[in-house]
């Protein structure tokens, strides 16, 4: 049975939205592996990792019938990969094995019965389902990942926190020395308070596939599970379980100190401070006075750079220490111009913000130098 036949790009564009979970060494050899299922003329490409399962339905040619497989799928994308873009490519079932044509090329794939492909069990209790545009998510998403905990035994920070209450989507993420929060506004509200933790690698994995266009990802959560639809795609998701830190209290209220400056300048002048700090210790010493803000690095070499900007500030001189990569990751994921900084003492956290915008919050603790 011919399984498909259609153009190498179609064909790869379909395996790759599915492939980003698989990973190539399991203990379970079959999750290497893409499910086929051809039912009538449309075939639908699912993979799993046993916590996310991803699926996709394409048309792709091919013989109209019945039949389901699974194969390696880094194998068969490697292999796309390297044939012309352009040529027709077709995938015919036989014996037990699956034969990939393109041109003169011809290669011969095992396969592993479709039967025995882990499909992740679905939650019976889902709650409403709720949308916002792929490019919404997408730029919430950006505004907060890189805050995320990475192997942390607080495994309910190893990931994000998203709450859908009334009309609004809030995103959270902390590694319990800096924390981001993104807003936006969802189109109907939301019946009841729906609130989950992501676990990181499902977040990274929605990060890849998010286009940034209005078509809207229709999002429902249930106790244990998360299930998001979009553009053809469907990604159901385990969930991080545990309590995630209260976010409202670490978000700092009425510091009085207050400056707005270029988030560019601001950026490039602390990249070129940490070229000095040493790999181990990433600390910055940032010296506020009124008309100035000035960036100092050193490193064990006793090398050291200084940095000054004129800003726009009558405040209190405040003399801060940080860790340089806090500061850098946040502006690096902004895209807007200006950035505002509020500040209380050497020792409190700093608000960061964006002027006019109550949509996104990062909050920073100072470190000592």
């Amino acid at each position: 049975m011919i399984v498909l036949k259609a153009a190498q790009a179609q064909v790869l564009e379909a395996l790759q939205s599915v492939a980003g979970i698989v990973e190539r060494r399991h203990t379970l050899p079959i999750l290497a592996n893409v499910l086929l299922r051809k039912n009538g003329d449309s075939i639908e490409f699912t993979t799993s990792d046993l916590e996310i399962q991803v699926r996709t339905h394409a048309t792709l040619g091919g013989d109209v019938g019945q039949m389901s497989t699974t194969v390696g799928a880094r194998k068969l994308i490697d292999i796309l990969r390297a044939l012309p873009p352009d040529q027709v490519v077709s995938l015919s079932s036989a014996q037990n094995k699956l034969v990939l044509q393109g041109g003169k090329s011809r290669f011969t794939l095992q396969t592993l019965p479709a039967d025995d492909f882990p499909l992740v069990n679905e939650s019976v209790d889902f709650g409403p389902t709720f949308s916002v545009p792929q490019k919404t998510l997408r730029d919430l998403v950006n505004q907060v990942h890189f805050a995320m905990a990475v192997h942390d035994i607080r495994y309910y920070l190893n990931g994000i926190l998203f709450i859908a209450e009334g009309k609004t989507l809030t995103l959270v993420a902390t590694d319990g020395h800096r924390l981001a929060l993104g807003q936006a506004q969802l189109a109907a509200e939301v019946p009841s308070k729906q609130e989950v933790i992501l676990p990181r690698k499902t977040v990274l994995e929605l990060q890849r596939l998010l286009k940034d266009e209005e078509t809207p990802i229709e999002m429902r959560f249930a106790n244990n599970q998360a299930k998001f639809g979009f553009s053809g795609m469907e990604f159901v998701t385990k969930l991080v379980e545990g309590k995630f830190p209260d976010y409202n209290r670490v978000i700092p209220r009425n510091h009085k100190n207050a400056l707005v400056l270029g988030r560019a300048p601001l950026l490039a002048a602390l990249q070129r401070a940490a070229i000095l700090t040493s790999e181990k210790f990433k600390g910055v010493r940032v010296n506020l006075e009124p008309g100035v803000l000035r960036i100092a690095s050193s490193n064990a070499e006793q090398e050291e750079a200084k940095e000054e900007l004129e800003v726009d500030y009558n405040g209190d001189a405040i003399d801060i220490g940080f860790n340089v990569t806090y500061l850098i990751d946040v502006l690096a994921n902004m895209s807007q111009e200006m950035v505002k900084l509020e500040l209380q003492d050497s020792s409190a956290s700093v608000l960061m913000s964006v002027p006019g915008e109550t949509g996104f919050k990062y909050v920073v603790m100072p470190m000592r130098i």
